[in-house]
């Protein structure tokens, strides 16, 4: 269970394979993939981290199969892991895979080493964030927090 599930990231053979497929309708705006399921492991305790993922990216001349946007966040997920660390190798994962750095990542998540133990906070919630390329513009990094924060 924990080599072939738990830590199954640690492999490196089991990074998925990514497709990329040509942007044929020449769509230039933002595609944002929000509420990902996220479930890893704190490497300092040993204890699980629950929460979701939220990803954006500008496609260029390709985009990427949108499942293989949830495949990669588990890929890292799968492994023990602090929260920052996370979200910047989903947002490097994602931009080797792109060729460019128009990436946006976001992770909300419950630390049970904090709800179960030392401070037994169960309310709290811990929230990274990483942007890149055109997401560094403020109204561009606006416009993807409104859609992902926008209830449905």
């Amino acid at each position: 269970m924990y080599i072939n599930e738990i830590f199954s990231g640690l492999n490196p053979d089991n990074k998925p394979e990514v497709s990329l497929f040509e942007n044929k309708y020449g769509y230039k705006k933002m595609l944002i993939e929000k509420d990902i399921t996220l479930y890893s492991t704190c490497e300092h305790h040993f204890v699980p981290i629950i929460g979701k993922v939220h990803v954006a990216y500008i496609p260029g001349k390709q985009v990427i199969g949108l499942s293989k946007i949830n495949r990669l966040v588990e890929y890292y997920a799968k492994r023990p892991q602090v929260q920052e660390r996370l979200t910047i190798q989903i947002s490097e994962g994602l931009k080797e895979v792109l060729h460019h750095n128009d990436v946006a990542v976001i992770i909300e998540a419950d630390h049970l080493c904090v709800a179960s133990r030392g401070v037994k906070d169960t309310t709290s919630t811990t929230q990274t964030s990483h942007y890149s390329g055109q997401f560094e513009n403020e109204t561009v990094k606006q416009e993807f927090l409104s859609h992902i924060y926008n209830k449905r």
